[in-house]
């Protein structure tokens, strides 16, 4: 399906679906699309709603399938920051934040994966419950702020501010490491632990975390 994403700071994702080609959103995110699409909201069954509940997402998604040629449908950000497309096949799915996703194209699976170490999901900032994105096609996700990509090496480490890993390949391995002396976890302004993901795999670090965006509103407003 083609697409692209435009607009900054709060950019939107436009894609042009022909006739037969679906895409999955999110509850309540077209923002605008051509008359020539059938509408459909499904959950998915009760244990992947649910999953999507508790990981921060909604229990229902909705499915658009163009009934002609040339269409088109956008999706915007609702924060500042970055919409990014991904590319998931069978051997790469993608861990991502709760509240990331946007929309996929058909043959995407978008469900819960669980922290396994209670450490980084008490501390990590992340929580216990992210999103796993599996299976063929692409997925757009919602970021916040400016979004940086890095390689990692097998074994290579990556020491992230809480609230910062915006997503990474199955294959990073997720953990934390304490700040380190009285004074630097006291005063230091980075809190008590910081995210530490090791390779092999993509991270994605977002600049700007979603609680800090929700801070900065509510100081302004």
């Amino acid at each position: 399906m083609r697409y692209e994403i435009k607009g900054e700071p709060l950019p939107v994702a436009i894609c042009y679906p022909v006739r037969g080609e679906s895409i999955t959103t999110e509850s309540g995110a077209m923002s605008w699309r051509s008359p020539d699409f059938k509408m459909e909201t499904k959950a998915g069954g009760i244990g992947k709603a649910f999953g999507r509940m508790f990981s921060g997402e909604s229990m229902f998604q909705n499915v658009y399938t163009a009934t002609s040629d040339d269409q088109y449908i956008a999706f915007a950000s609702s924060f500042p920051g970055a919409i990014k497309a991904i590319e998931i096949t069978p051997n790469r799915p993608v861990i991502c934040q709760k509240t990331a996703f946007l929309a996929a194209t058909e043959g995407v699976d978008l469900s819960i994966h669980l922290q396994k170490k209670v450490g980084a999901g008490f501390f990590g900032g992340e929580g216990f419950i992210m999103n796993k994105l599996s299976g063929n096609g692409i997925a757009f996700v919602e970021l916040d702020g400016s979004v940086y990509e890095y390689e990692l090496k097998a074994g290579e480490k990556l020491v992230i501010s809480t609230g910062n890993l915006a997503y990474c390949d199955a294959t990073v391995d997720i953990g934390i490491q304490s700040v380190g002396g009285v004074k630097n976890a006291l005063f230091g302004g980075e809190g008590l632990f910081n995210t530490v993901v090791t390779g092999p795999g993509k991270v994605v670090i977002q600049s700007m975390s979603r609680a800090e965006q929700v801070v900065k509103t509510q100081t302004n407003s």
